[in-house]
């Protein structure tokens, strides 16, 4: 039996198996094997080519008879069985299609006409699909194969460099981990995400397997999101899935294995250079040296101080080499005229570089999808009923080190430990204080906190600890079509999922100042779901050559109400003593009526059971075109929020859009021969943001320390009760963001060269922000809508794509966006919010505002002027205070050379908190995407690059607010150790305490521009020259991600998305984020 008809038997079987009815048109798979559905009657053969030669993997298939077809074998060649008077079809991505009528002919010689006509693909745009060259708004659209190339575990990686206008920046390099992204720029002290719609309906794009995936669509003005009005303020990005396709069975399978490193490790310090800088602090401050003697056996100081012991490198213990990363994805699509289908399921599993055998860190994840569309009845042309589902299900679980501020992030504990510390003692056994103690070691004589972290590590939630998700999607959705152009689609979505996450701390010493007498273990545990339903009424229609394409819906979603729970378990005692692996509730002997429960906050309503969330919306279009050159859309949508008090639950949000096809213009046509096409659009709108939680407008009351009641007299103690904990406000009401789009697109030279240009200005208004209140209330603030934000840029998006003779064809992509990001308002009285204190070090102030006038999240502080070198540098900078006293120094009477010389920003010779100004943005002004490809006779190469510029990052790598005895980097030696020496930037070496480091400044803050290489592929395709092959693709590649980047930031990774602040407009601060990986893949593409 020939082989391809083997598989095809095995793969009906198998859906049979699992229920699915299905058609048996893989049995036309092969060139030189067709089925017919009917009597066969007559052979016919023939070669399909272009003008530079055969084309090969073209589909032949008789007309009317989808069951019955062939492919192009690798000369062009084909053969195919046909009834009397039949009509074949040949058609090939990038060509026209081509229908012959076979008459009494046998053979045929069929030459190819490229379609130029790709304007005439549709992109997806809400609730619809609509021709790419009539779309009035700016929209980006991914291919599905451009994303699945990446192999990415989040889709989000791969649009990175290929959506101008799209900011996505990693939030860390930690497996699993996801993005921070905003389109134009932040508009929200919210989260600034867009809406993720995934075949049409709201959902996580994390947890779309990259394999699965379609399309991406990118709305990015207010026209073509405000059809989804109150939750499009910050964009909308559409995801579509694999569907089925009439046609043969077509099965794929794509599989890689790759080996990741850290690209970037800080150069900390030996033991003996760790000896001779903590001397020079000591000797800066006024104190002796240490008495290295009095803390450190002999023997291992004289190796420490000669060299031969450089004492430990503790990052380096956690370090995971050649960490593996694999994905394994199998598809299955094909499809009747009556019936199609795509299924697919996908294993992706990702170690971590840090963690190793020690603390190991990973994350992995399962996902099926099947996706069918069944026409139920048909008259002629028409689909009248067609039903069709998509169901997604997605397990992940991921486990390892923590990474978040200074007190929960093991990369940090890590760096800043003194290297003099012993992690092991010379049985295998972890060194501790006792063991320190009893072989001549005195840690705690020089710091109190000295001690090996690997204790603490090893021990804690830090590395004991595992979540697990589970999330299914279901959606199904019927449309009915009672006359032409006239269709109406219902659909109804259900969703179901649950978490877990549990931690662990077992019972260790380290030194007295950091032990656990008592095991403890953490686990919460949610589950929940939701359900929606969307119906539209589509009616499209010409009236000679003015065409219309009109929409009206509802939607509906609902969540909470009782259909979500959660529960948190905090018990001791287990009985597997300090084992890890059976942490489990059951396990521990303190469970049997002593299990607590955590007390929630009276904002975190939804574990109480009491979270609610509705969204009612009414929406309507209007597409208009004369003849496809006039173009004019307009929208309006219509949505109720139960998140806002009843008199400001609905919001109206409506847009306009126009563009003109200049081309179609007769004048237009002397520049036919190099301009194929010109299209000119405009665009305002306006979009809500209604994801502020329940219930903020209402008043809240919390159970705790601030409601201790009194009874019979008794002063001396209290019965717990209720107190308010927030100040009611119904007056709230969306934040909304209105839009202006001004652009063009165009088409040059035969559609070889494309330009996309946008210029917008976003502005976001009713903020919601804390105000000031009369503490006659009892509240010092009240939460109301009191701010907002302008985003203003440029996008320009460049692509050649090319041939060179029959076998050579190549293609470059490049794109560019600008954002200017201010804040236009902060009505509280002050004109700017603070954010979180200490996010450098313990001890340290505010270094993030939201202030009128300056970019959201920018960096507040003092700005130095180097570093005074001697003394005459000293009485120069008194010379500029008040009086030439150096008590109007930050420094006071003590001011000395190796100082800082703070900037007096304001001019009146006193150094104070008036003088801090913005040290640093940690928004890019200009990000840039560029992308390479060619293809020579089945070998292909390409290449992806990302650069992000203009921004800044804060960032340290030393707990130095807490004392001295922090590790250091070798950039310690860049500080002023006397006149002349360091770059002129680092003061002196001293405690941490001292104003010099204190105090934030600019010397904390780094440019973190850079361009990354993202990926280099090389692949080839063996169906080239494998003739006969039973294969429509076997490609083998090599894959580099991460290959390189240039920057001149001297941190582990200049991508810094993450927010270690509670509030979660605090980006760019690093303190030992987890970096991205370098990452080579090998891997295989096979379809059949």
């Amino acid at each position: 039996m020939n082989l391809n008809l083997r598989k095809s038997v095995l793969l009906v079987g198998a859906l049979a198996s699992l229920g699915l009815s299905y058609t048996t048109e893989a049995l036309a798979t092969s060139p030189n094997f067709a089925v017919n559905s009917v009597q066969q009657s007559k052979k016919v053969t023939g070669n399909v080519s272009d003008a530079e030669g055969p084309i090969i993997g073209a589909s032949v298939v008789e007309k009317g008879n989808p069951n019955n077809g062939a492919v192009t074998d690798l000369d062009g060649n084909f053969t195919l069985n046909v009834k009397p008077g039949a009509t074949i079809v040949v058609t090939y991505i990038g060509y026209l299609k081509q229908e012959i009528a076979v008459g009494n002919q046998s053979s045929f010689k069929i030459t190819m006409k490229t379609d130029d006509k790709t304007l005439d693909e549709v992109v997806v745009v809400g609730y619809g699909v609509q021709k790419k060259k009539l779309v009035t708004g700016a929209t980006v659209q991914v291919k599905g194969e451009e994303i699945a190339g990446r192999n990415v575990i989040s889709p989000l990686s791969a649009l990175q460099n290929q959506s101008p206008g799209v900011n996505i920046v990693a939030t860390s390099g930690k497996p699993g981990e996801g993005f921070n992204v905003n389109i134009r720029g932040a508009g929200t002290n919210g989260n600034t995400a867009p809406l993720y719609v995934i075949d049409g309906v709201v959902g996580d794009i994390n947890s779309v397997n990259p394999a699965d995936i379609e399309s991406i669509d990118v709305l990015k003005d207010a026209a073509s999101s405000a059809i989804y009005g109150a939750r499009a303020a910050n964009g909308v990005i559409l995801v579509t899935t694999k569907q089925g396709k009439i046609g043969k069975v077509t099965t794929s399978y794509d599989g890689s294995i790759g080996w990741q490193n850290m690209t970037r490790i800080p150069k900390q310090l030996t033991a003996k250079q760790y000896m001779d800088i903590q001397d020079m602090t000591n000797i800066n401050d006024g104190k002796a040296p240490h008495d290295w003697a009095a803390f450190i056996p002999a023997d291992i100081l004289a190796a420490y101080q000669d060299g031969s012991n450089p004492g430990t490198d503790w990052l380096e213990m956690l370090r995971n080499k050649n960490a593996v990363t694999t994905s394994h994805s199998l598809n299955v699509t094909g499809g009747s005229e009556l019936s199609k289908f795509s299924t697919g399921i996908g294993y992706q599993y990702q170690d971590g570089i840090i963690g190793g055998s020690l603390a190991p860190s990973d994350f992995r994840r399962f996902t099926f999808r099947l996706n069918s569309e069944h026409i139920l009845l048909k008259k002629g042309d028409r689909n009248v009923i067609t039903f069709g589902e998509n169901v997604y299900y997605q397990h992940k679980e991921n486990k390892g080190i923590q990474i978040g501020n200074m007190y929960s992030n093991a990369i940090y504990s890590m760096l800043h430990t003194a290297p003099i510390i012993p992690a092991f003692n010379p049985d295998g056994s972890l060194f501790t204080g006792n063991d320190g103690a009893a072989n001549g070691w005195n840690l705690l004589g020089i710091n109190q906190y000295l001690g090996n972290p690997l204790n603490t590590l090893l021990h804690s939630e830090n590395s004991q600890n595992k979540s697990r998700n589970h999330n299914l999607n279901a959606t199904a959705y019927i449309t009915i079509s009672p006359i032409k152009g006239l269709t109406y689609k219902g659909l109804v979505y259900y969703k179901n999922y649950s978490s877990l996450w549990k931690g662990y701390t077992s019972v260790y010493y380290n030194n007295t100042n950091d032990q656990k007498t008592v095991d403890n273990l953490y686990e919460n545990m949610s589950t929940g779901w939701n359900w929606g339903m969307t119906h539209t009424m589509d009616y499209v229609f010409d009236l000679g050559k003015h065409h219309f394409d009109t929409l009206l819906g509802t939607e509906y979603s609902r969540e909470g109400n009782g259909m979500a729970e959660g529960l948190g378990i905090q018990t001791s005692g287990n009985i597997f003593e300090n084992n890890w692996k059976y942490a489990y509730p059951g396990n521990f002997s303190d469970r049997d009526g002593k299990v607590t429960l955590p007390i929630t906050t009276s904002d975190d309503l939804k574990n109480k059971g009491a979270f609610d969330h509705s969204v009612l919306s009414y929406f309507g279009r209007i597409n208009y075109d004369w003849n496809e050159t006039y173009m004019l859309s307009l929208i309006l949508r219509a949505d109720g929020s139960s998140n806002f008090a009843p008199d400001h639950r609905w919001g109206w949000f409506p847009s306009v859009s126009g563009g003109w096809v200049v081309t179609n213009e007769k004048f237009m046509q002397p520049t036919s021969s190099w301009l194929d096409f010109l299209k000119i659009r405009a665009s305002w709108g306006q979009n809500g943001n209604e994801g502020i939680g329940a219930y903020k407008y209402a008043a809240t009351y919390s159970f705790g320390a601030f409601g201790q009641y009194s009874f019979n007299s008794n002063k001396e103690s209290g019965t717990t009760g209720g107190y308010p904990a927030r100040m009611a406000n119904s007056e709230l009401t969306w934040e909304t963001s209105e839009q202006l789009d001004l652009g063009f697109d165009a088409r040059f030279l035969n559609q070889r060269l494309g330009v996309n240009f946008d210029y917008y200005v976003k502005k976001t208004k009713d903020l919601l922000l804390n105000v000031p209140i009369s503490a006659v209330n009892g509240f010092a603030t009240q939460m109301a809508n009191a701010g907002s934000v302008k985003n203003t840029g440029v996008e320009l998006a460049l692509s050649w794509n090319d041939r060179i003779g029959k076998d050579f064809s190549y293609n470059v992509g490049w794109n560019i966006a600008t954002n200017k990001n201010e804040v236009t308002e902060v009505n509280n009285g002050s004109g700017y919010i603070n954010g979180a204190e200490a996010l450098l070090s313990q001890g340290t102030t505010f270094m993030a505002r939201m202030e009128e006038g300056k970019p959201l999240g920018y960096f507040w502080g003092y700005k130095t002027n180097g570093v005074l070198q001697n003394q005459a540098d000293v009485d120069r900078y008194k010379a500029t205070l008040k009086d030439g006293d150096a008590a109007n120094s930050l420094q006071g009477a003590s001011l000395q050379p190796g100082d800082l010389w703070f900037v007096d920003n304001n001019g009146d010779g006193v150094i104070n908190d008036a003088d801090k100004t913005e040290i640093g943005n940690p928004h890019p002004d200009v990000t840039m995407g560029i992308n390479l490809g060619v293809g020579y006779k089945g070998f292909d190469l390409s290449v992806s690059g990302y650069a992000a510029l203009g921004q800044q990052v804060a960032h340290s790598y030393r707990r130095f607010g807490d004392g001295q005895y922090d590790n250091w980097s070798t950039n310690v030696y860049n500080y002023w150790h006397g006149e002349g020496t360091g770059n002129g930037r680092y003061p002196r070496l001293t405690a941490g305490t001292n104003t010099n480091m204190i105090q934030v400044s600019d010397i904390y803050v780094d440019d973190a521009s850079y361009f990354r290489l993202q990926t280099l592929t090389v692949g080839y395709d063996f169906t080239k020259i494998w003739k006969n092959s039973p294969f429509q693709q076997l490609r083998l590649y090599f894959q580099a991600q991460n290959l390189f980047t240039i920057t001149g930031y001297d941190g582990m990774d200049p991508e810094q998305g993450s927010s270690i602040a509670s509030e979660s407009w605090v980006t760019g601060v690093d303190i030992c984020n987890y970096p991205q990986p370098r990452t080579f893949l090998v891997g295989v593409n096979v379809k059949f």
